[in-house]
């Protein structure tokens, strides 16, 4: 039986890593105010991550077969037993204020389903500070749904009620969406109806690893056509009312898309843009804009053709 006094449980999706869980476990172990659990799914690693794990008193979920961090995630929240849950990805780290500010929120009087906490952009090598992430409040809670259409939301920086989170049927387990996943979960939970609040003190640190399967040609081709599923999904799901807001992103993936000369599914973003009879946005240039009213591939294979002209052969997709 679970023990329901258990406040907080950090859960971590692992696959071959080894590698970087002690940085992870030895920052959990450091917490100003200790996890009640500290949970890893083991995503049939060919290392020794489970030994690692155990080693620093994790307890370890063994997978039957590679499934990647959706069903791990809900694997992890299924058998955790604390009222609230937080992922974190094994080659990411936290700082030791985390469970503090945790509990500074859970310990209101009224406290949302989700919390999103601060985190800085670091490169795992240099530990150069690349880019510190906020998230804006107000726009947040004002409307989550928009919210999660329009800004990237990662697993690490979130803390869940475990009952609202299962309530919702937890991670976006649809194939499609699989290199997208973490946007499409967010999206998920706000459409059932999450209500989401964040934290602007910085606890956390997402770092850039170089040799990431996730920056590999094959992985950009997977991840934009993901991305296209993810916003195709919210459009079937919440009709007209973010129309627009699924718009600018789908306009903004057919750069994705030429980049990696993906033309099958820009005219499949194309297509979808002319059904919800949506214009390019106005982040787009003035003759972008006129010359897609007539003819949108047109305009997006030049827009992509003068790109390449002037971009680096070394440059990040996004």
């Amino acid at each position: 039986m679970h023990n329901q006094q258990q406040i907080l449980s950090l859960c971590i999706p692992a696959y071959n890593a080894a590698k970087y869980l002690p940085k992870l476990l030895s920052s959990a172990k450091s917490q100003t105010i200790p996890f009640d659990e500290i949970l890893v799914y083991n995503d049939c690693s060919t290392d020794n991550t489970e030994d690692v794990a155990r080693q620093f008193g994790a307890k370890v979920i063994n997978g039957d077969q590679n499934v990647g961090c959706s069903y791990a995630r809900l694997r992890l929240a299924q058998e955790a037993s604390s009222k609230w849950i937080h992922f974190h990805d094994a080659d990411d780290d936290m700082l030791p204020n985390f469970t503090q500010l945790v509990h500074k929120w859970i310990n209101r009087e009224y406290v949302p389903d989700v919390i999103l906490f601060a985190y800085e952009w670091r490169d795992y090598d240099s530990n150069e500070l690349l880019s510190v992430n906020l998230f804006d409040r107000q726009e947040l809670e004002q409307d989550p749904i928009r919210f999660t259409i329009r800004h990237q939301i990662n697993p690490f920086c979130g803390v869940y009620l475990k009952s609202r989170f299962l309530e919702a049927g937890g991670p976006d387990l649809d194939p499609a969406v699989l290199y997208n996943e973490d946007v499409a979960m967010h999206c998920k939970l706000a459409r059932f109806g999450l209500s989401f609040t964040a934290e602007t003190e910085v606890s956390i640190i997402n770092y850039r690893v170089n040799n990431s399967m996730s920056r590999t040609p094959s992985a950009y081709q997977k991840t934009v056509n993901s991305q296209f599923q993810v916003m195709k999904k919210n459009y079937e799901l919440t009709g007209k009312k973010y129309k627009k807001d699924i718009a600018a992103k789908l306009w903004l993936y057919t750069r994705h898309a030429a980049w990696i000369s993906n033309w099958k599914l820009v005219r499949e973003i194309l297509s979808l843009l002319a059904k919800m009879k949506e214009q390019a946005p106005a982040t787009e240039s003035q003759f972008f804009r006129l010359f897609a009213s007539v003819a949108p591939l047109a305009a997006v294979w030049t827009r992509e053709l003068l790109n390449r002209i002037k971009r680096r052969k070394d440059t990040y997709w996004y």
